[in-house]
């Protein structure tokens, strides 16, 4: 398992002294835990979930979203807390949206209108009249005298 031999001795003396009872974790001296369990499952559940599913107006969650939600739920965890959560539990967090997928909006389209003209056309390459011939060799130095 990995274990230094102080950690094996100390979980065999506890054994030894209490039986199986012994293997449990005692209560530590800190602060408790902030969060219930339950208000971590929520975090987890609504971080899997969808959010068209619930009734939401977008296809996925940011950070800010999940935070606003789950306070709508009366989870008042913070935005810091809650990515540490979900890091605990193995989940990685997108960073930023894109623009390609399905919308949410099938009338996207329409209330976008037109594209912008305002980004110019580029200019086409000018043709060069030097010969472009890849296959030659290389010029060669002459001596001045020749």
């Amino acid at each position: 398992m990995g274990l230094c031999g102080a950690t094996v001795r100390f979980w065999l003396k506890r054994f030894n002294a209490r039986g199986v009872s012994g293997l449990e974790e005692d209560m530590r001296s800190g602060r408790p835990p902030t969060y219930t369990a339950e208000e971590r499952s929520a975090v987890i559940t609504a971080a899997l979930s969808r959010p068209s599913d619930l009734g939401l107006p977008f296809a996925s969650w940011t950070l800010d979203r999940l935070v606003a939600h789950l306070s709508e739920q009366g989870v008042g965890m913070k935005r810091s807390r809650i990515s540490e959560v979900l890091l605990a539990e193995g989940l990685k967090w997108r960073q930023e949206e894109t623009w390609f997928g399905a919308r949410v909006d099938p009338e996207f389209t329409r209330k976008r209108g037109r594209s912008s003209s305002s980004t110019p056309r580029r200019a086409k390459a000018a043709s060069s009249s030097a010969s472009t011939k890849w296959d030659r060799s290389p010029a060669k130095a002459i001596p001045a005298s020749a």
